[in-house]
């Protein structure tokens, strides 16, 4: 009796794992696959889908159906924002690629700058009014050439007129980054609230992250504040969900 799509997709996820088939290669061809198992293409199309839209598998033109490579990043929870790093020139996003074993160079992370008017989560997150300008600077952040996320924050002109922020050239703003440059405008971060949410991507999101049939995106929503609870920074980050596993460690409040 011919197996369905789902008993096929069970058996090619199986030799993924037990790696007959490793991260970086490529699965035989279709008709190979369908010879193999006793099945007709559509059968091999349709589960070979089924593990595209769980990550396990990316089509790329004119070469096949490629096994994704490369385990999760770690992402640092409160650890990436340690003082000790940023204040000694090493950025949030380099932290992470330390703890995960990965190399990172300052031009991993490419962005562009921009005044616009702010929505109303970024108004409402810097205690101004919708439609006030704030500067725009959006990054998109690759480990060996591939995208993984987005990152892209808002300021008050008053506070970062002049600075590195507003430099769109490639890399971090300077060796500590943006929050260097807000302690030497005298707004040292101090605190920071951070929030999460998936969902499926946008046309865009697909595009930008190069984003396999299926995979959802994870949405970080960021204030950081003063000590004396100015907000001097609202972020918004869209991540591939199968790039990162999110890491937090903590003091159990009393």
């Amino acid at each position: 009796m011919a197996i369905g799509h789902r008993e096929l997709a069970d058996r090619l996820r199986e030799d993924i794992q037990r790696g007959v088939y490793p991260p970086g290669s490529t699965l035989p061809k279709q008709d190979e696959l369908a010879a193999e198992h006793g099945v007709n293409v559509k059968t091999v199309r349709q589960a070979v889908g089924l593990l595209a839209a769980e990550g396990l598998v990316t089509p790329v033109r004119r070469r096949g159906t490629v096994v994704r490579s490369r385990p999760p990043m770690k992402r640092l929870g409160i650890e990436r924002y340690a003082k000790s790093k940023w204040k000694f020139g090493l950025v949030a996003f380099a932290a992470d690629r330390e703890a995960s074993g990965r190399e990172w160079k300052p031009t991993d992370q490419t962005q562009t700058v921009e005044l616009t008017e702010a929505d109303a989560i970024t108004a409402d997150a810097l205690g101004i009014e919708p439609g006030s300008p704030v500067y725009a600077r959006a990054r998109l952040v690759k480990d060996a050439g591939t995208p993984t996320h987005t990152l892209t924050s808002y300021y008050r002109p008053e506070d970062v007129e002049g600075t590195p922020l507003v430099n769109p050239e490639p890399g971090p703003a300077g060796r500590g980054g943006g929050f260097q440059v807000l302690t030497l405008q005298g707004l040292e971060p101090h605190h920071m609230r951070e929030s999460f949410h998936s969902r499926m991507p946008t046309p865009e999101e697909i595009a930008t992250l190069e984003l396999p049939q299926g995979e959802p995106v994870v949405v970080l929503h960021r204030t950081t504040f003063t000590e004396d609870g100015r907000p001097v920074e609202s972020a918004t980050g869209v991540h591939a969900a199968s790039r990162f596993t999110w890491t937090y460690e903590f003091v159990i409040p009393e």
